[in-house]
């Protein structure tokens, strides 16, 4: 895999200050990915992390169908108060695309879930692929992390390139994304 990692920054958030490094990852179809990593001025030997997956929908503009941007804010929280990081992956809608994304929301509008939806646009029901954290994991020496997920195939990709404990990440349902997490439970394996 072909890799190139840009500078080191300082990014002030309102969660506190981190710092980050982008990671652009050359795929073998000529697609070009950047990801980004955010973590805290100190790794503890063994960091918090937050493998989080780019949900535009969620994590910019608020949507209520999901759990991905109070995740992600939860996570912004724990990594501050006790150090790790975050790494957001570009694989938007479970690896299939903003674009496919929208056309699977349509889908459930129409009463389909999140997996039958991704399915019958001929998608698999999480597509996402994660050899670019053991480059990252490479680059900055870690071999052990207590990983934020309650997604047990995120564990088992996570376990290929460092030792790994879980620590939940448990949010509020709410009216509009009670069966989303309904279904990740069911479907998905997730461990809520």
């Amino acid at each position: 895999m072909k890799v190139e990692i840009s500078n080191q920054a300082k990014i002030p958030t309102r969660f506190g200050i981190f710092h980050a490094k982008s990671f652009r990852e050359y795929q073998h179809d000529g697609v070009i990915l950047e990801h980004l990593v955010v973590f805290s001025e100190v790794l503890p030997e063994v960091p918090l992390v937050r493998v989080h997956s780019e949900c535009l929908t969620g994590d910019v503009f608020g949507s209520r169908k999901c759990d991905c941007g109070p995740e992600l804010a939860f996570a912004m929280e724990k990594i501050n108060e006790h150090g790790g990081m975050l790494i957001y992956l570009r694989q938007e809608g479970r690896g299939i695309g903003l674009f496919n994304k929208i056309n699977a929301y349509k889908l459930q509008d129409e009463g389909m879930d999140t997996v039958e939806a991704n399915e019958a646009l001929g998608f698999a029901k999480d597509a996402r692929e994660y050899g670019i954290v053991g480059e990252i994991f490479k680059h900055f020496n870690i071999k052990k992390i207590k990983l934020l997920t309650n997604n047990p195939r995120k564990i088992d990709e996570m376990q290929r390139y460092a030792e790994c404990v879980r620590d939940s990440i448990i949010i509020e349902p709410n009216e509009y994304n009670k069966n989303y997490l309904n279904v990740k439970k069911e479907k998905l394996g997730h461990l809520l």
